[in-house]
């Protein structure tokens, strides 16, 4: 069994979106139970720690059937590198590489996940980044050599400061998927995702 964890980042506001993204159906779940579905199917063994904020208490009560961990990030208008910290900080001991995955990309399937994994274990990669006709997107997996560089990332920086600071260590996996790098930002980019990978509408058809 390997040893990789996963921080799945949901602490924002949507502001952009005019609606609360990780409760948004999404098939027939939402889209925070699509991206943990998608991680645990794919081989994160470790606890899914999932870095809450806007309307954590509600997010809290969502989640509670599921195995995962809550971290909470309470400053919900920061950069993401103050949630990722968060998410760090509940990584356990024995776990020795972790997904950093956003909410707003619930379409990234499995076996995105498992080529992930199995080119770390093929490669000896310490820094590994899905990309899609040359662009980099998520979920990216980090070493957990990079524990403490994780605790403490700049908050304007983020992990995107970390990988360039360690830029010989990075692999960049080509993938077949668009949606690494494929941000889920507008009402308008919510609905288009949701017809192409359900071939229907979503059920609700405007903004809350």
């Amino acid at each position: 069994m390997n040893k990789i964890a996963a921080i799945l980042l949901a602490a924002g506001r949507s502001r952009r979106m005019g609606a609360f993204k990780p409760l948004l159906p999404f098939g027939d779940s939402t889209v925070v139970d699509a991206c943990i579905a998608h991680l645990q199917e794919g081989g994160a063994q470790q606890p899914i720690i999932v870095v809450v904020g806007h309307r954590a208490a509600e997010m809290q009560a969502r989640l509670a059937h599921l195995p995962v961990s809550i971290a909470l990030n309470s400053e919900t208008e920061s950069e993401m590198g103050v949630s990722i910290a968060r998410g760090a900080e509940q990584l356990p001991h024995e776990a020795e590489a972790v997904f950093i995955a956003l909410v707003d990309q619930p379409a990234i399937q499995p076996e995105i996940i498992r080529h992930l994994i199995d080119e770390r274990a093929r490669t000896g990669a310490l820094l590994l980044v899905p990309e899609h006709d040359g662009r980099g997107g998520h979920p990216a997996l980090v070493d957990l050599k990079f524990r403490d560089e994780l605790l403490r990332l700049d908050p304007q920086g983020g992990l995107r400061a970390l990988f360039d600071q360690h830029r010989d260590e990075v692999l960049r996996v080509p993938v077949a998927s668009p949606y690494i790098a494929r941000d889920m930002d507008t009402w308008d980019d919510y609905r288009a995702l949701h017809r192409e990978i359900f071939a229907v509408e979503p059920p609700n058809l405007e903004p809350v």
